[in-house]
């Protein structure tokens, strides 16, 4: 019988614990979004500079990697754009 008392008197609200959770994942949101336009600013600066270098060294598949950095980019923001509508945060 102490047993039972001992494992009921530990046992927590787990709607609880859910919504702790839930409100701890979502403020994370924001600064995660944030981090994901940071890195792909980073990234078009470094795509902008390997774009120069190929078009001022006379390479010809410039256009092939401008448009895979620009892609790059655009699908970092765009996640980001996505993922914050999808989970209405």
């Amino acid at each position: 019988m102490l047993a039972v008392c001992v494992v009921y008197a530990k046992a927590q609200d787990g709607k609880a614990g859910i919504e702790s959770a839930n409100t701890m994942v979502r403020g994370y949101f924001d600064s995660g979004t944030k981090l994901m336009y940071a890195v792909g600013a980073i990234l078009g600066l470094i795509g902008a500079v390997k774009v120069y270098q190929k078009w001022s060294g006379g390479d010809q598949d410039t256009s092939k990697v401008a448009a895979a950095w620009f892609g790059s980019c655009v699908f970092l923001v765009v996640v980001a754009t996505v993922i914050k509508s999808f989970f209405n945060v």
